[in-house]
């Protein structure tokens, strides 16, 4: 009988195999994720009578996640952009996105619409950003080699 060994990988190995995929992979697969998450959301929303809408339309269950799909690509140019030009790339990037984050509720809050219309359409910017910053912030350096 013969034994198999199998290895493995360490937290710090399956962090070094992550940093070494380019940021678009890392973002691609972080905003199809959001996009599933966010749409997820608005369909658990719509289930319990929430009308997700604006100006008095439906918003299409599809525009959410390709609207997430297209704040990721923005977040991904942001990346590749603040990790070739910040001295330390990933605290930047972090505070910028968290920043355009909240900026994002802006026309969610002055919206003419319901307030659990407003939550919801607020949390589905949370939970993207929750899953798209982290993932492209730990692709980024701490500090930017001189």
């Amino acid at each position: 009988m013969t034994a198999t060994l199998t290895t493995v990988p360490t937290t710090r190995q399956a962090e070094q195999a992550t940093k070494s995929q380019p940021v678009w992979k890392q973002g691609l697969v972080a905003g199809l994720a959001a996009s599933v998450a966010t749409t997820a959301v608005v369909v658990v929303a719509r289930a319990a009578d929430v009308p997700v809408d604006a100006a008095g339309e439906s918003i299409p269950i599809l525009g959410f996640a390709q609207m997430t799909l297209l704040c990721t690509a923005i977040g991904i140019l942001l990346a590749r952009v603040i990790g070739r030009r910040a001295a330390r790339p990933r605290a930047l990037f972090t505070k910028v996105t968290v920043a355009l984050t909240a900026l994002s509720f802006v026309p969610n809050i002055t919206l003419d619409a319901d307030t659990a219309t407003k939550v919801t359409l607020i949390l589905t910017h949370l939970v993207a950003a929750a899953i798209v910053i982290p993932a492209l912030a730990g692709r980024l350096p701490e500090r930017r080699a001189s």
